[in-house]
């Protein structure tokens, strides 16, 4: 197994872990979280560029990196959706407008795999997957800070502006989207 599959791997591995600490309600738990969510973020960002600069580009990597990405934001987004819940950042209709978009994009993806098409990721893809996982780093910086430091208080105005932010990555997940859609319509078999 090459370099950028490894990575890839350990940031599906490193889930769970992110998910744990998350919950279990030890000194400075957000503050590990966020530190392993970032390491996975990180992986996102070092897999594919070391895939593409040393030719290291397989089907595995393929299959694996846009999977990989996908649970770590829905899991961060369903964990952190029930753990500021009292500061209302993320609802369920922000998980399962990003959900549908992911199983959205996947089918696309199996469908076109049958005709020899492969979806590549795309610039708004990929700003998508980028902001979202800023945004969640971001939530993660003040619950660390409120919680485990309290240094950064978690206010109706914080948590407003995280708010937004949320609502922003929802946006450019619809319209990622939209566009994955549109441009691979054509191969949905409608009859």
């Amino acid at each position: 197994m090459n370099l950028p599959n490894k990575l890839t791997l350990m940031r599906i591995i490193l889930v769970p872990f992110f998910m744990l600490f998350l919950y279990w309600e030890i000194p400075y738990h957000f503050t590990i979280a966020l530190i392993i969510f970032a390491a996975a973020s990180i992986t996102d960002a070092l897999d594919g560029k070391i895939a593409r600069k040393y030719n290291l580009i397989t089907t595995f990597g393929k299959f694996a990196d846009p999977l990989a990405d996908k649970i770590l934001v829905l899991a961060a987004f369903a964990c952190l959706a029930d753990v500021t819940r009292d500061n209302h950042i993320i609802n369920g209709v922000v998980v399962t407008i990003i959900a549908a978009r992911e199983f959205m994009v996947s089918g696309l993806r199996l469908v076109t795999a049958e005709k020899g098409v492969v979806v590549a990721a795309g610039i708004w893809g990929k700003l998508k997957t980028a902001f979202t996982m800023v945004t969640i780093v971001l939530i993660l910086i003040c619950l660390a800070g409120f919680s485990d430091f309290h240094a950064l208080p978690l206010t109706p105005v914080s948590a407003m502006i995280l708010s937004v932010l949320v609502w922003i990555s929802v946006l450019l997940t619809i319209i990622s989207g939209g566009i994955y859609l549109k441009g691979y319509a054509k191969y949905i078999d409608m009859k």
